[in-house]
């Protein structure tokens, strides 16, 4: 089981089932900010069975080594979601992350991707981190940017909600560059 990691008033931890309702409530809440950048969001709102059951899924996945995901709190309040997929290569994560509409602004999504940056690098068969977000998404790009990440390329990709573009930018982060790492 992975320790909540706290960074100032937010609190990264993974999801548990009793936080289904709450999840669910953030996500509804914030769908008009995230359908124009997140394909997840296709399948949302999700009943609160299928969301329990997601949970119980990202728990196994963390258990297995598999996607480690979670959620962003500030005290009990659901302020986002971040995680760390398997999606490019054995020796590297990708981060994911969203923010909740009513709690954007506040480095949320820089500082949980920060932590997850130094949860990756725990890992010894990893060398390297990954951020990619659609080039139009100028919110997501401050986060890379932020953290010290270097833009190393574009790569097309089919754009699934209405803003994508179709071209990803890719930022990087190599283990030996990471400030908790080096």
């Amino acid at each position: 089981m992975i320790e909540p990691i706290v960074r100032g008033d937010l609190v990264i931890r993974p999801w548990h089932l009793e936080d289904a309702e709450a999840l669910s409530d953030a996500i509804e809440q914030s769908l008009d900010h995230l359908r124009p950048w997140m394909p997840w969001t296709a399948a949302e709102p999700l009943r609160i069975g299928e969301r329990r059951a997601l949970i119980i899924r990202w728990t196994e996945a963390q258990r297995i080594r598999g996607d480690l995901i979670f959620g962003m709190f500030a005290g009990d309040v659901v302020v986002g979601g971040c995680g760390l997929h398997h999606r490019i290569g054995p020796a590297a994560l990708e981060i994911g992350y969203w923010v909740h509409a009513a709690h954007l602004r506040r480095g949320y999504a820089s500082t949980g991707a920060g932590a997850l940056t130094s949860v990756a690098f725990t890992l010894p068969e990893i060398d390297a981190v990954e951020i990619h977000h659609d080039s139009a998404n100028k919110a997501s790009e401050g986060v890379p940017r932020k953290l010290g990440y270097a833009m190393v390329g574009e790569r097309l990709k089919p754009a699934e909600t209405p803003n994508e573009t179709g071209v990803q930018i890719v930022w990087r982060m190599h283990r030996t560059e990471w400030p908790d790492t080096a």
